[in-house]
């Protein structure tokens, strides 16, 4: 400890620098202890039956034979598998249609809610999310007797401008674009939610500047919010995709994959064969590659953001 000398001439000690802040071991004991149900549920039901897919994918495994070690011969009898790729070309069709569909109306309904007042807006968030909130299959339903061939409302309404009845969920070139529309319709609600946090967060004072160099909306849109928004969107991009190619609740009530597997997503086709083969060592490896791939993507998204947002700050 130094000595400091006043002007009077006596010594008095200096004050030591403050201690760094530890975390205390009771503090990490609480910690642990909180965190411990979540860490037993996904021991439980995620990364304990993951480690044992892996574990069958490579055997011959049956509910009622011994295991027998077949190696890759899961995942060559997947790739090989010409059904397999026509439902991943579907699958990428689908969420080709539907995912910027929904980021392009959540964008817009979105700044739709901004513009309005605190009473409007809140009414308008809560009627787009309450589709969030209802089941697929309730949806499924609902969606089926909306699509119904004689006495559907949308064949109805087309009636009405002389249009003949269309077999949506029976025809081989509608089923899949139908389903579309029931998978824009459940996600629309949270992508607009996001997206409405994310336009909140960005300061006014930016617009105002842009207005007061004569930006007319366009522009503003175009050159602040569109960038300002850019890992937002990246974001609900990413989980939009990988939650659309894996929908199976729609298909599999609407069309059950049909007509001739013109609906039947990755999903479904992995489910189907779950419970149809004796052997469900192609629908592990078939899901596994399908998680290797999604993960993949995910994790590139996700580093991309995180490497943006650190040159952004």
């Amino acid at each position: 400890m130094a000595a400091v000398t006043t002007g009077s001439g006596a010594a008095t000690a200096a004050p030591e620098p403050p201690a760094p802040n530890r975390p205390r071991r009771k503090d990490n004991r609480t910690a642990f202890l909180m965190l411990a149900p979540a860490l037993v549920l996904l021991t439980t039901f995620v990364i304990v039956p993951l480690l044992y897919a892996w574990f069958v994918s490579f055997q011959r495994w049956s509910f009622y034979e011994p295991s027998v070690f077949v190696g890759l011969a899961n995942f060559r009898m997947v790739l090989a598998d010409p059904t397999f790729r026509e439902s991943i070309v579907r699958g990428l069709v689908f969420s080709g249609i539907s995912v910027p569909t929904i980021l392009v109306i959540a964008f817009v309904f979105a700044n739709l809610v901004k513009s309005m007042g605190a009473r409007m807006a809140t009414v308008l968030k809560v009627s787009i999310y309450i589709p969030t909130v209802i089941s697929g299959v309730i949806a499924s339903i609902v969606f089926v007797l909306v699509y119904e061939y004689r006495q559907g409302l949308v064949n109805y309404l087309l009636s009405l401008v002389g249009v003949a009845d269309v077999p949506w969920l029976g025809s081989a070139e509608t089923a899949l674009y139908a389903l579309t529309v029931p998978q824009i319709w459940l996600a629309l609600g949270l992508a607009s939610l996001i997206m409405l946090a994310g336009l909140l967060d960005i300061p006014e004072s930016y617009y105002e500047a842009a207005e007061l160099e004569g930006a007319n909306w366009f522009q503003r849109t175009v050159f602040i919010t569109i960038p300002l928004m850019k890992n937002i969107m990246l974001y609900l991009l990413v989980t939009t995709f990988v939650a659309t190619i894996q929908q199976y609740e729609l298909p599999l009530i609407m069309t059950t994959g049909g007509p001739t597997q013109s609906t039947l997503l990755p999903n479904l086709l992995i489910f189907q064969r779950f419970t149809n083969d004796l052997y469900p060592g192609y629908a592990i490896a078939g899901a596994l590659l399908l998680f290797l791939v999604l993960g993949g993507l995910s994790a590139v998204i996700f580093r991309l953001i995180n490497s943006e947002k650190a040159v952004d700050d």
